[in-house]
């Protein structure tokens, strides 16, 4: 009888060391908007409601110097990789693995729900469960390919017939809730990745959503962008190194518009906070469910836009408004340009409109003063790093046989408890012949087919002062550095990128139609 109760007792004490072990290592969420500017949130200065991304952020850690590629699948090939998009020419290369892969043989249940926008399948890819569009972009309430019509919408492997009350921000977060539902009945951590289409276009949001924002725009974006620079200044989002940058010189002050035209223009921003405003809205109803399994505490939730705000003039239904099913429309660079104050330009461009966006960091068993910012400097090539250290993990050098490329990144946890970073490596952004280097706090950048641009991101974090006369030899070795790291992943060289033609990626509507 005695050895009967020992070993019961000793049975006992190893499952709970076991499960102990295995709840030591934290869940770990990321999710993923699309398109969003680095203003639009509230706890980042902007006027739409998102009360749920706001109590994470004064529960947790904002950083005010994390950066993206710019574009959707390129910041989300190097967010799975943790390798220069190039690298891996968004997975149709080898020599990658994936986080879910990663993570996956380090005995986590690997979950993803959203957009996939990469070659493949995410269920080839390490995740156990899949459920989203394949594309890039998609009709929000009927799931369908906004370009080819094609229903790429899967659950799994199978494809997806969407219901009628359908809207793809809500159902992104009922599969993920779902996924995770079932994670827990096994005795591992869980990763989780939520990848959201909104706010990309087409612009679609649920009436009582719009109504919320009707008349709210009608200042325009001068005033917006002014309020919203002042909230960031009170936030300490800003400091005086920030500059609210001039207004995009493209684009004409919204008190010389017609009132014809004001009533062309500004449903499309309300479309959009609406977008925002239901994003949070689903951001809230996970974390309550994290919270009301007991599994918030110790659950890493990272959230950022995979670039910034898009300055596209898509109209393709010019009798039907921004909103509904039957719309089909995108802002135009006019309101991109607020929705990234304080800084220039917009999504493709390596600049910090394009590629600088709001990372929030919850961790309530590691994060020691909730409501605190940082400016550590981090790119999503961290990601990976970040997840290796979190689960004990480790990269591997070959897969299947095949070698693997090192990981470009650092961890993001030491930033996360608190600790300084000393240095870094170098970050390096090049898209569509727009590209950069980032060394401490000089950042050398040119738009495509244009010259060198040098900034000390000390004194002058908006990009609104070029040195590069100043310093000619810090554009040199710079010069020297982002080149030879072009040929080494075959990205375009800085000669190169000299010789596209200009950019046409600033869009606007033509308002002499309203």
């Amino acid at each position: 009888m005695i050895r009967f109760v020992l070993a019961f007792v000793f049975t006992v004490a190893s499952t709970v060391g076991v499960s102990s072990q295995a709840n030591d290592r934290p869940n770990i969420v990321v999710i993923v908007c699309d398109d969003l500017g680095f203003s639009d949130l509230g706890c980042y200065g902007g006027e739409i409601e998102t009360p749920n991304l706001d109590r994470l952020a004064s529960n947790g850690l904002r950083f005010t110097d994390f950066h993206n590629n710019a574009k959707c699948s390129e910041t989300r090939a190097s967010l799975l990789t943790g390798l220069w998009h190039q690298q891996s020419k968004n997975l149709k290369l080898p020599g990658n693995v994936t986080l879910a892969e990663v993570l996956r043989d380090s005995g986590y249940s690997t979950l993803m729900s959203g957009k996939w926008h990469l070659a493949g399948h995410p269920l080839d890819r390490g995740f156990d469960r899949y459920f989203g569009f394949l594309s890039g972009a998609a009709n929000f309430f009927t799931g369908q390919d906004w370009e080819s019509g094609q229903n790429l919408m899967r659950l799994d492997r199978e494809v997806f017939e969407v219901p009628g009350d359908f809207y793809t921000t809500d159902a992104f977060t009922d599969y993920a809730i779902k996924f995770i539902d079932q994670a827990r009945t096994k005795d591992r951590p869980y990763f989780l990745y939520l990848a959201h289409n909104a706010p990309h276009f087409p612009l679609h949001a649920l009436p009582d959503d719009i109504a919320k924002y009707r008349g709210r725009y009608d200042v325009g974006w001068d005033e917006i962008r002014e309020r919203r620079f002042r909230r960031q200044q009170k936030l300490g989002i800003v400091d005086q190194t920030w500059s609210l940058s001039e207004r995009d010189p493209k684009l004409e002050p919204f008190s010389t518009l017609t009132q014809s035209q004001k009533e062309f223009l500004t449903p499309m921003m309300e479309v959009y906070a609406a977008m925002v405003d239901r994003l949070d809205q689903n951001v809230g109803r996970l974390v309550s469910d994290l919270q009301e399994h007991g599994d918030l505490d110790n659950t890493v939730i990272l959230f950022f836009s995979d670039n910034g705000a898009c300055p596209y003039n898509r109209m393709k239904t010019p009798n039907i408004g921004p909103g509904p099913a039957e719309s089909n429309y995108a802002y135009d660079a006019r309101w991109a340009n607020m929705c990234n104050t304080p800084m220039r330009l917009y999504k493709q461009y390596a600049h910090e409109g394009g590629s600088l966006t709001p990372l929030i960091a919850h961790w309530p068993a590691a994060i020691k003063q909730p409501g605190g910012l940082t400016n550590s400097t981090h790119h999503i090539v961290d990601l990976m790093p970040t997840v290796i250290e979190l689960a004990n993990g480790q990269y591997p050098g070959e897969r299947d046989g095949q070698p693997i490329n090192p990981s470009e990144g650092i961890s993001l946890v030491p930033s996360i408890r608190g600790q300084a970073i000393e240095s870094r490596p170098p970050i390096f952004w090049e898209f569509a012949s727009n590209h950069a280097i980032r060394e401490g706090n000089w950042k050398l950048v040119a738009e495509r087919s244009r010259d060198w641009e040098l900034y000390d991101l000390s004194l002058d974090r908006t990009e609104t002062n070029d040195v590069s006369d100043r310093y000619p030899d810090v554009v040199r070795r710079l010069s020297q550095s982002y080149n030879a790291w072009a040929k080494r992943v075959n990205a375009k060289t800085h000669p190169a990128a000299k010789k596209t033609k200009p950019s046409k990626q600033s869009q606007l509507f033509d308002l002499s139609k309203h």
